[in-house]
């Protein structure tokens, strides 16, 4: 009786090894044949996005200088009199600024599209207007008696001229040109490799 029962257990036993077995290759093949139906894909994103806050963080920068035109000019004046002529010469000198107020673009002035950009910049100017440094101003001559309104005239014809003599269009043209030549390494090291700039 005890044999009966001890070759019915060694029966039960393996044949629960060979159930196991047979449930271990079963989950392998299984496995197996999923791993060779699995598609593995890479979609590349030839999208660059430019976010809101790298918008503003451009616009943030405010007024950028393209160029700078530093002048001097002499300025003269004459009261004619009767016996003799009054005279007043001054030396001025200044800087003129050219660029652009990042604050005047308007909106929608960036546009991507994959790795392009179109940029809308205002236009070149004067990016501040009081660009003489009266503290540099000499009186080359002076004969006569002159008031601050006759000084004050021959400051106004000063900047007159300054602004004749440096704010030409081939000025302006340079100021563009290192302007765009800002812009297009700037949008670069952001990862767009067509960039379009234009001016209004």
């Amino acid at each position: 009786m005890k044999q009966k029962r001890l070759l019915y257990n060694n029966k039960v036993y393996w044949g629960i090894v060979a159930l196991a077995c047979a449930a271990a290759v079963v989950a392998v093949v299984w496995l197996l044949r999923s791993l060779s139906r699995t598609e593995v894909s890479v979609a590349v994103d030839e999208g660059i996005d430019i976010t809101p806050e790298q918008i503003e963080s451009i616009k943030a920068i405010g007024q950028w200088e393209f160029l700078s035109v530093a002048d001097e000019e002499l300025v003269d004046t004459v009261r004619r009199g009767l016996l003799t002529d009054d005279h007043l010469v001054r030396i001025y000198y200044g800087t003129l600024r050219l660029g652009i107020d990042m604050n005047d673009v308007k909106p929608g002035w960036i546009a991507t599209q994959g790795d392009s950009i179109t940029v809308q910049l205002p236009a070149v100017g004067l990016l501040d207007e009081h660009f003489i440094d009266e503290a540099r101003t000499k009186s080359f001559h002076e004969s006569g008696r002159w008031t601050g309104a006759d000084r004050e005239a021959l400051y106004h014809k000063a900047r007159r001229q300054m602004l004749s003599h440096c704010l030409t269009p081939r000025n302006l043209r340079a100021a563009r040109e290192n302007g765009e030549a800002q812009f297009r390494n700037m949008m670069r090291v952001m990862g767009f490799n067509h960039v379009e700039i234009l001016w209004e």
